[in-house]
């Protein structure tokens, strides 16, 4: 099976195989080496030095625990969304009891700089910029988050939180020379793991504003986890084995060398894009911000999303993944993140145009 969603992504049979290892004593020597180990690795990614906790959660488990531990009843929050991810933050501030500022863009627009400013400057009490880098929705990577971090630290005691799930590992995110104070990332995305992990990056500045939040917490208390790791554990019992295909799949990327991981999902993105439009069909992203994880194509009129995936799998044995919420059936989305490499592509797009033309599309 041709996996070609934006995650759960695939697998290397080396690091399936290395989540089959017995398991071992999660509060022994050996989960200390191991926890010790893939913290540096994920913090290399990051390209960070400041804490990054591993949590067993989803990616959406990092989101809640961001919120959680940075946002308290009735905080003033601004939440810049540009698809279904950046509406997902929206919807956790309100469940937390925040006082959420909802700055919405249109479905394949980044988000602009100007108007964040405006509505940031409107309300003097923000002290939390929530924001999602790369949108899987639509396909979207929004190129400001150097510009809004120096933004939003320009008001004194601003936190900017950046949703990297589905870019980070995949593309550059400069953690540390952009600034930025928590950082969420997940490993069912393009860190070639099985999902069940979530990481956190946290520097002081946003741990200053931690430790005085009121907001209860317990599970995804971060400052419990910062602690934790300090002696090689966790507070809770983790996903071991899952840590285990974490610690190959860093090995793995190393090796590669992250600037030809980078280079690799770049010159991947480019040929889905170029074999997309040369099949007459177009973009949901705006030119010159479309992800290099994940392609969002416009469906040509007449041709319904839900009958192509299904055509997609039963005949050509490839997964693609639909559009979400108003763009359910109106768009399909071609993951090309993780462990992908140009015969997956070349499979992905046989695969598209085949089930175009069992459907009656003649472009």
């Amino acid at each position: 099976m041709n996996l070609r969603i934006p995650g759960p992504t695939t697998v290397p049979d080396e690091v399936a195989q290395a989540g089959a290892a017995p398991m071992i004593n999660h509060r022994g020597r050996e989960f200390f080496e191991m926890i010790a180990r893939t913290t540096e690795g994920v913090k290399k990614v990051y390209q960070t030095t400041n804490d990054v906790m591993t949590l067993t959660a989803s990616g959406t488990g990092a989101m809640e625990s961001a919120i959680v531990n940075l946002m308290a009843p009735g905080d003033e929050v601004l939440v810049i969304s540009i698809g279904e991810f950046g509406d997902r933050l929206i919807n956790l501030v309100k469940v937390y009891g925040g006082k959420g500022t909802e700055l919405k863009f249109d479905q394949g627009l980044a988000a602009d700089l100007n108007q964040i400013e405006v509505a940031f400057k409107g309300n003097a009490n923000i002290r939390l910029v929530l924001v999602t880098h790369n949108e899987t929705s639509t396909g979207v990577t929004q190129p400001i988050l150097p510009a809004l971090a120096k933004l939003v630290h320009e008001r004194d005691g601003a936190i900017l939180m950046v949703d990297a799930i589905s870019s980070l590992s995949s593309v550059p995110v400069k953690t540390d020379e952009w600034d930025l104070d928590v950082v969420l990332s997940g490993s069912q995305k393009g860190w070639m793991t099985a999902p069940g992990l979530a990481f956190v990056s946290v520097n002081e500045r946003a741990w200053a504003k931690i430790d005085a939040n009121p907001q209860p917490r317990f599970y995804f208390d971060l400052r419990r986890h910062q602690k934790s790791a300090e002696s090689g554990q966790t507070p809770w019992t983790p996903a071991v084995s899952i840590w285990f295909q974490l610690d190959k799949s860093l090995t793995m990327m190393f090796a590669e060398g992250m600037d030809n991981v980078y280079a690799r999902h770049h010159r991947l993105a480019s040929m889905t894009r170029n074999g997309v439009k040369a099949m007459g069909l177009s973009l949901l992203a705006t030119e010159g911000i479309e992800s290099d994880t994940v392609t969002a194509i416009r469906l040509p009129e007449g041709i319904d999303g839900q009958k192509l995936l299904n055509v997609a799998q039963d005949k050509f044995d490839t997964v693609f993944a639909g559009g979400q919420g108003s763009l359910r059936g109106k768009i399909i989305r071609f993951g090309h993140l993780g462990w992908v490499h140009e015969p997956d592509i070349t499979a992905g797009l046989d695969a598209l145009r085949g089930s175009l033309a069992e459907l009656g599309y003649k472009g």
